[in-house]
C-alpha cells in the first residue's frame, strides 16, 4: 500500500486497513480535499460570524433573499428508492462488528450507521468502522466472542445510512499537502468508494445522514461534494442520497433551502432533537433568562418551541415529497427492573404516537427491544402504506417567534437537574476518551448530543446566574463543589474527564463542541 502523492496516513493495525486504505481510495478523498477543503473553511468560519451576530441581537428569522425558493410550489425532491420507501422504524448506532451486525439483524426497516456521535474517532475506530461497513455490505461480516458467534441473517436486513461526521471536525490521521482533510470527506469518501458498486449490483444504493448542518450553502456543498464524487465513481447522477438532519437551529430556518439545495440527491429531513437542543442553548446563551431551559429531562417534545420545530419539519417534507423522520427513543430496557421498565416504554410509545399522528414516516429507537414497540405504532397509522409523504400539513403555520418560544417550556431548574448533568457529562466523556462513543447510562443511550446539552446547560445557568430550585444560584463554586461530590460518588479514574468538563463548561469561553477539544486527547 502506497500513499498518493501529497497525502499522509498514520499506520493502522486493523484487520483490513489495507483494503480500506488503498491508494485508489485515498487518491479520491485527496481529490475532495483539494476540490472542497477551502469552501469548507470558510463555511466554517461563516458559523462563527452568524453565532456572533446571534449572540449580539438574540435573534433569528427565515432569510428574505431565499423567500423565493419557499414561495415557488413547483420544485420537489427526487423520488425515493425502493428501499427507502419505507423507513418507519430505524435503528441507530455505531459501526463496531457487534453492534453492525445487531442492527442489520435488529428488522428495523434503516440502520443508522453512526461514523459520528455514536463514535469516539479513535484512529482504529474510524477505520474499524469503515471494514465494518465493506464487509456487511458484502454479507461477510463475522464475529465470534467466547462461545457466542455473530452473524448476519440469511434474510432481508435493515437497509444501511451511514452518518459520516460533520463539517467542523478534522481528522489528523490522513493529511493531504499537509493539512488535515476534514472527517466528513473520511468517512463519507472511504464507504462510497468501496461500497457504491456493490450496492448498487445487490438493488439498493449509497445513503447518508448529513449531521450539524447549520445553512443551506453547507447543504449546497454536499451536493456539490455528491456530484464530483458520483462522476468520479462513474455511477449515475442522484445515485447518491442524503438525509439532513435538522439539529440546528439555524437549520430550522431553513429546511426548505437545505432541500432545495439537495433536492436531487435528497430523501428528507431528521428531527435530531438532542443536538437541537444543544443548538438552541449554544446560538442564545448569553441573550438572557428567557432563553434558559429548565432541566434536560423535563424538556419534552411538547414544549412549544420544540412543537414549532417538529410541525414545521412535517409540513415542509411532505409539500416537497420528502420523508420527515422522527427524533430518538435513547431508553435501555433494563434486564432487573420491570417497572422501570413499563414506565419508560409507555413514554416511549406516547411519543411515538405523537409522531405518527403528526404526520412523521418513521422514527428512530437506539435498542433492538425498541423496534417492535416503535413499528406497532407505525403500523397503526400507516397499515399497509409505505409512509406518508401524501399526508400534507396545511394547518400548520409557524412564525419565527414560535421556533423560539423557549420561554414558555414547562419546568424548573432543580439541583438534581444541574446534578444529572455534572454526573452524565462526566461518565459520557470518560467512556468517550476510552473509546466509547454510545454509552448507556440509567437506563439511557448517551452520545455526544446528550453530553452536549448536559455541559452547555451548566456554562449557560451559570453565565445567567439561574437559581436553583433551592433558592441558590448556579456558580462556578457550586458546580466545582458538585463535581467533587460526584466522583466521590462514581470512583476512581475521571481526572481527565473532570478536566475535559472543567474546560467545556466553566471557561470563560464557550467551546463550539466538546469533541474539539476531547479530540486532541485522543488523536
Amino acid at each position: 500500500m502506497t500513499d498518493p502523492s501529497g497525502v499522509k496516513t498514520v499506520p493502522t493495525t486493523v484487520d483490513g486497513a489495507t483494503t480500506i486504505l488503498s491508494t485508489e481510495a485515498l487518491a479520491f478523498l485527496a481529490d475532495l480535499h483539494r476540490t472542497f477543503g477551502t469552501r469548507r473553511n470558510e463555511l466554517l468560519a461563516r458559523r462563527a460570524e452568524r453565532r456572533a451576530q446571534i449572540a449580539r441581537n438574540g435573534k433569528l428569522d427565515f432569510l428574505p433573499e431565499t423567500a423565493g425558493i419557499r414561495d415557488d410550489p413547483s420544485w420537489m425532491v427526487a423520488p425515493a428508492p425502493a428501499d427507502l420507501q419505507d423507513r418507519r422504524v430505524e435503528i441507530t448506532g455505531p459501526t463496531d462488528p457487534k453492534m453492525t451486525i445487531n442492527a442489520l439483524n435488529s428488522g428495523a426497516e434503516v440502520w443508522l450507521a453512526d461514523l459520528e456521535d455514536a463514535n469516539t474517532p479513535h484512529w482504529d475506530n474510524v477505520v474499524g468502522g469503515q471494514v465494518s461497513l465493506y464487509r456487511a455490505t458484502r454479507r461477510e461480516l463475522t464475529i465470534t466472542s467466547g462461545e457466542k458467534s455473530y452473524r448476519l441473517n440469511d434474510g432481508n436486513l435493515a437497509v444501511v445510512v451511514t452518518r459520516p461526521r460533520g463539517w467542523h471536525l478534522d481528522e489528523e490521521h490522513i493529511t493531504v499537502d499537509g493539512e488535515p482533510i476534514a472527517g466528513g470527506f473520511v468517512d463519507f469518501g472511504l464507504y462510497l468508494f468501496h461500497n457504491a458498486q456493490e450496492l448498487l449490483r445487490r438493488g439498493s444504493g449509497p445513503y447518508f445522514y448529513l449531521p450539524k448542518t447549520e445553512s443551506h450553502l453547507e447543504a449546497r456543498l454536499w451536493n456539490d461534494v455528491f456530484t464530483r464524487a458520483e462522476q468520479a465513481l462513474d455511477i449515475p447522477h442522484g445515485t447518491i442520497r442524503a438525509t439532513v438532519l435538522i439539529e440546528t437551529i439555524t437549520a430550522a430556518f431553513e429546511m426548505e433551502e437545505i432541500l432545495y439545495e439537495l433536492r436531487e440527491h435528497a430523501s428528507g429531513l431528521n428531527a435530531g432533537r438532542w443536538d437541537y437542543l444543544f443548538s438552541v442553548i449554544k446560538n442564545f446563551r448569553n441573550a438572557g433568562p428567557e432563553f434558559v431551559l429548565p432541566d434536560r429531562a423535563k424538556v419534552t417534545m411538547t414544549a412549544p418551541f420544540m412543537r414549532a420545530y417538529t410541525e414545521l419539519l412535517v409540513a415542509t417534507c411532505h409539500k416537497r415529497g420528502a420523508f420527515a423522520m422522527g427524533g430518538m427513543a435513547a431508553f435501555i430496557p433494563s434486564r432487573r427492573d420491570p417497572e422501570v421498565n413499563a414506565r419508560a416504554l409507555a413514554q416511549v410509545r406516547a411519543d411515538k404516537e405523537r409522531e405518527a399522528g403528526d404526520g412523521f414516516d418513521g422514527s428512530w429507537v437506539a435498542h433492538p427491544d425498541l423496534v417492535p414497540v416503535c413499528r406497532e405504532v407505525f403500523d397503526a397509522v400507516l397499515g399497509d402504506r409505505p409512509n406518508q409523504v401524501d399526508r400534507l400539513r396545511p394547518d400548520v403555520h409557524v412564525a419565527a417567534s414560535d421556533l423560539l418560544d423557549v420561554a414558555n417550556t414547562p419546568g424548573d431548574v432543580t439541583e438534581d437537574g444541574l446534578r444529572a448533568n455534572v454526573s452524565v457529562a462526566l461518565q459520557y466523556l470518560k467512556a468517550w476518551l476510552g473509546g466509547l462513543g454510545a454509552v448507556a447510562i440509567n437506563n439511557l443511550m448517551e452520545d455526544a448530543a446528550t453530553a452536549e446539552i448536559s455541559r452547555s446547560q451548566v456554562w449557560q445557568w451559570i453565565a445567567q446566574g439561574t437559581i436553583l430550585d433551592t433558592g441558590e444560584p448556579v456558580t462556578e463554586s457550586l458546580v466545582r463543589r458538585i463535581l467533587d461530590e460526584e466522583i466521590a460518588e462514581l470512583g476512581a479514574g475521571y481526572d481527565q474527564a473532570r478536566a475535559l468538563f472543567e474546560q467545556v463548561a466553566l471557561a470563560d469561553e464557550f467551546v463550539d463542541f466538546l469533541t474539539l477539544p476531547a479530540y486532541a486527547l485522543v488523536r
